[in-house]
């Protein structure tokens, strides 16, 4: 997985990589030869007293290092460079990814993993790929180089690193083995450790209205706590490659210079060779080390980039058209034929046989009890989802036709929970129609019963509004949805309980202004509130996802128990009538 997805996204940086892989195989190069040179210093300058000698190399040294120096620093530019680039495209194809999502797919995810996988694990893959472009050429050049040159100063010596090497790796791998899983394990609960917090930033006010302060303390205490353990025994583990590592590398120091004092007391080897042969042996440590490092990030690397591709290699299931529908009568005819919706895996039916049809210059309701489908009803008709039975047509066009950016200029969504985002209030009134004059957004706020509020606030138009409209009331938070859907202008509006947090006489209002600005649209309410679509050109009666009347509030009244029961619970009979 890790290399399918790197393989795939280093695509586009050919050119800096061979760069990248010149650099470090310069610099290697002239690492591997500063030890010979250092040899020859020892054996023919300083043994001998050839001062000339030792000028020379010395001055040779210097340029050699200084060769070693800028390969080093190109080699770690242009790795950092790319590994920022890739980071950065991984980051963006799941953001639009996840912006492609239904709310199926999200639902599956889960919001507090999605924003995991943008973030840690992708700065995990790209970690591993700085280690990569840094270390991919110098560690197994290094090693192999270093073997082959010491083989060459002293082969009896060498028998040291037949023993040394195949050591470290045996160790390393059985480590590296076992930290695999404990790094899916790490990745999980982290997700956790997001889900816990976000819910208590997003439930604050519900925790502290129930007094469970110390039920959610103890709540986060734990995932937090089961994070920790994951991540102490990680860090145990690897903790223990060091200290293994080390051992080895000491131990096998011990033995050269054991070994080659013998070596040279017999006369089979000279001073400068066995200064050679350690500078070699402390290569080849190091590029195990390096080796070791890239050890530790792969195990987690890995996990990260299989989550990763879960998101990426995701399709959504609100599909694009391939040949889409760009004009439209734009009309606002609406009809929903035998339209239903079942979640996957789901039993039954959210929605079943629902046939709707919604005029331009008249008002539909939409009423039921809880649980009945009104919501998933409205969602089908902008394509939040699509109806997995029969078909939602808007000016006689199927919506999984109709090019999405022409669908969403003619439908707008007010939702059950309207969202507001950082900015200002004109910031977020003008987010379907970012060219809209102030006189627009004026205009629309009245009609939407908030232009006295928005008025008072300090700045009015450039007053600001914090994540989720949290710094505004709810009823405020709804009529500024609304009045963001108005600035629109679409063709067919829909409003899913929309007017919930608003009192009596402000829904009275609003209603009475709504009416009169979109006498030409096509308006489609969900509401719960009696009051709110009495006077609707039409009511359509859902229980448990089948329409089971439609028609005006008298007629239903007269004909129909469901309607009847869900007034009678709000209204008595006088009221009714």
């Amino acid at each position: 997985m890790l290399i399918r997805l790197l393989r795939t996204h280093l695509r586009p940086y050919r050119r800096p990589l061979a760069m990248l892989v010149l650099l470090q195989l310069l610099q290697t190069c002239a690492m591997l030869w500063l030890p010979t040179l250092n040899a020859d210093v020892i054996d023919n300058g300083v043994v001998k007293g050839d001062t000339g000698r030792i000028l020379s190399l010395g001055a040779l040294m210097v340029g050699v290092s200084l060769v070693q120096v800028v390969g080093n620093i190109g080699a770690v530019h242009h790795g950092t460079k790319t590994a920022a680039a890739i980071g950065r495209d991984l980051r963006a194809g799941i953001f639009d990814r996840v912006q492609s999502f239904s709310a199926r797919e999200v639902g599956r995810f889960g919001t507090p993993s999605l924003i995991t996988r943008t973030t840690n694990d992708v700065q995990q893959v790209q970690m591993l790929a700085l280690m990569t472009f840094t270390q991919m050429v110098v560690a197994p050049l290094m090693c192999v180089g270093g073997i082959v040159l010491a083989l060459g100063l002293d082969v009896p010596l060498s028998g040291v690193l037949v023993a040394v090497v195949p050591t470290l790796g045996v160790c390393v791998t059985l480590i590296v083995r076992r930290l695999r899983p404990l790094f899916r394990s790490m990745q999980g609960r982290l997700d956790t450790v997001n889900r816990v917090l976000r819910e208590q930033i997003t439930g604050n006010r519900v925790i502290r209205a129930f007094v469970r302060d110390g039920d959610e303390q103890r709540r986060f205490g734990k995932a937090n706590a089961d994070l920790t353990e994951m991540s102490l025994k990680t860090g145990n583990l690897l903790a223990l490659m060091f200290p293994v590592v080390m051992t080895t590398v000491n131990l096998s120091s011990i033995a050269v210079v054991w070994f080659g004092a013998h070596r040279i007391d017999s006369g089979g080897m000279q001073i400068g060779d066995l200064t050679a042969f350690l500078a070699y042996l402390m290569q080849i440590v190091l590029a195990v080390v390096m080796a070791t490092f890239m050890f530790m990030t792969a195990p987690r690397a890995e996990v990260c980039a299989e989550r990763i591709l879960a998101v990426l290699e995701t399709s959504s299931s609100v599909v694009p058209p391939i040949d889409p529908v760009t004009e439209l009568p734009r009309h606002g005819h609406l009809e929903l034929r035998g339209a239903g919706f079942r979640y996957p895996g789901a039993e039954e039916s959210v929605l079943k046989s629902v046939d709707l049809v919604a005029r331009p210059g008249e008002t539909t309701a939409v009423i039921g009890s809880t649980g009945s489908g009104k919501s998933t009803l409205l969602g089908l008709i902008p394509r939040l989802f699509d109806a997995t039975d029969g078909e939602i047509l808007v000016d006689g066009t199927g919506v999984a036709a109709i090019e999405p950016t022409l669908l969403a200029r003619t439908v707008s969504l007010v939702p059950q929970k309207p969202y507001l985002f950082a900015g200002t209030v004109a910031t977020n009134l003008r987010y379907g129609k970012p060219d809209a004059s102030d006189e627009e957004l004026w205009h629309a706020l009245k009609v939407a019963q908030a232009e006295d509020f928005v008025r008072k606030l300090e700045g009015g138009l450039e007053a600001p509004i914090a994540q989720g409209g949290t710094n505004v009331s709810g009823g405020q938070r709804q009529r500024l949805a609304i009045a963001r859907t108005l600035v629109q202008r679409p063709e067919i509006y829909l409003f899913d309980d929309s007017f919930s947090a608003l009192d009596y006489a402000t829904d009275a209002a609003l209603r009475a202004a709504l009416g009169r600005e979109t006498a030409g649209a096509t308006v489609v309410i969900v509401a719960q509130r009696v009051a709110t679509i009495r006077d609707a050109d039409q009511i359509v009666v859902l229980d448990e996802g089948r329409v089971v009347g439609a028609g005006r509030h008298h007629e239903l009244m007269a004909g129909n128990d469901t309607y009847r029961e869900i007034v009678l619970s709000q209204l008595t009979e006088a009221e009714a009538a």
